[in-house]
C-alpha cells in the first residue's frame, strides 16, 4: 500500500512539473510570435510614412492594404485575420499596434 501511494505521488508531481513547464514555454512562444507580428506591421507603417503615402496619427491596416504595403495579415497564434480597422497609433516617436475586434 505504501509503495502505491509513493508511486502515485511521484507520478502526480512529475505530471504537474511537465504540465506547468509546457504551459510556460508555449505561452512565451506565443508572446514572441505576437511581438514579431506587431513589430512587422509597425515597420511597414513607418515605411509608408517615410515614403509620404500615409499621414496622420493613425494608419489603419486597410490603408496599408489599399496602398499595397501589406497583404492580409493574420494573428500568428489564432490564425484569424486582423480586422482591417486595426491600426498603428503614432504618439510622438512611439508606435503602437492596436487590434480592433
Amino acid at each position: 500500500m505504501n509503495k502505491i501511494c509513493i508511486t502515485v505521488t511521484i507520478i502526480i508531481i512529475i505530471t504537474l512539473v511537465i504540465g506547468v513547464t509546457t504551459y510556460k514555454v508555449v505561452d512565451k512562444h506565443n508572446d514572441k510570435l505576437m511581438e514579431v507580428e506587431e513589430k512587422y506591421i509597425i515597420e511597414i507603417a513607418k515605411k509608408c510614412l517615410n515614403e509620404k503615402k500615409c499621414s496622420g496619427s493613425k494608419i489603419t491596416l486597410q490603408t496599408l492594404y489599399d496602398l499595397e504595403f501589406l497583404d492580409m495579415q493574420a494573428n500568428p497564434v489564432t490564425k484569424e485575420y486582423y480586422n482591417p480597422e486595426s491600426y498603428v497609433e503614432i504618439k510622438d516617436a512611439n508606435y503602437t499596434f492596436i487590434v480592433v475586434r
